[in-house]
């Protein structure tokens, strides 16, 4: 077998594949058919100062080449995040290192969430920051898709705590490298893309959206190329660890982000379909490196030829 350990911004993982957040749910769920000490990483669903339920159903549709879904955000809150069997005291006792991702409606939501972990910080390798939310102050406009209220986010978590913090870049700007400079210069230590990207459908024959919200993220194949570019100009921008995501569900797909200059590679939509992929990805990975000849994965990252 060849090296699969990386080094995310002084994390070690034992491999680079990790779970992206949203689509692994708190990684309970997934205990009887997943061997969390296969993994990477998994990254929990987005934490906030409070319980959120979420949007009125139907909140997913499967589309061609993926998947829509307006979920809402749902989580517990950081209270029973927190102190609930099925939350963090669980995450403290799985095999494999564990991001959380926060979010909030206003900044203030941001500084709680990270203060709170960072009181509580045991089992918590670090912090994914979502800033692909709306800033309820700002008129609704995402803190991702503003390079100064994205830095602004990212330097309130850095202020609040010392647990090394990835921020999750929205697809939805023109200069993806721009905002991985910005985030990077506000204290963020790496960087993870793409999220979804907003998308919709629409049911013929009722006439009607295929989802309450109207419109939702589209997530799956069909996003892997966008993402994969936006992955390699981020990682051309900035000197911190990337962690691409997009589409991933093949071995071949995380491949194809490493050679972009992903230092890991999340997966997400097709966990939904098939879990094992997972440990495929990571077999699939560790295959294609011997059949070339590499001895670790840090040989073949940021490795494409242009």
């Amino acid at each position: 077998m060849a090296d699969l350990s990386v080094n995310l911004g002084g994390i070690r993982l034992r491999n680079p594949v990790v779970t992206a957040s949203g689509t692994f749910g708190y990684g309970k769920d997934y205990l009887d058919l997943v061997p969390m000490e296969r993994l990477g990483a998994i990254t929990v669903k987005g934490v906030a100062p409070f319980a959120s339920h979420g949007n009125p159903t139907p909140r997913t549709a499967e589309v061609f080449g993926g998947m829509l879904n307006a979920i809402g955000l749902q989580g517990p809150g950081i209270d029973k995040f927190l102190h609930h069997k099925d939350y963090m005291p669980f995450l403290r006792t799985v095999d494999t290192k564990v991001f959380v991702n926060i979010w909030g409606k206003k900044l203030e939501d941001y500084i709680e969430v990270a203060s709170r972990l960072e009181a509580e910080p045991e089992g918590i390798a670090a912090l994914e920051i979502n800033i692909s939310c709306p800033n309820i102050k700002e008129g609704g406009i995402a803190f991702g898709t503003d390079t100064k209220q994205a830095a602004a986010v990212v330097a309130a978590v850095r202020a609040a705590t010392s647990l090394p913090l990835i921020t999750k870049l929205s697809p939805n700007v023109t200069r993806i490298g721009d905002f991985a400079k910005a985030v990077v210069d506000a204290g963020s230590d790496m960087i993870s893309l793409i999220n979804t990207m907003p998308a919709m459908a629409i049911d013929i024959e009722t006439r009607r959206p295929r989802i309450a919200n109207v419109t939702g993220g589209l997530s799956g194949p069909a996003l892997k190329p966008i993402a994969v570019r936006m992955v390699y100009e981020a990682a051309k921008a900035v000197k911190v660890p990337v962690i691409g995501m997009g589409g991933v569900s093949t071995p071949e797909d995380a491949v194809e982000f490493l050679l972009a200059g992903a230092t890991a590679v999340g997966v997400g939509t097709a966990i939904f379909t098939d879990p094992g992929v997972l440990v495929r990805i990571v077999d699939g990975i560790d295959a294609y490196l011997e059949r070339h000849g590499c001895k670790s994965v840090n040989e073949i990252i940021g490795a494409v030829r242009v």
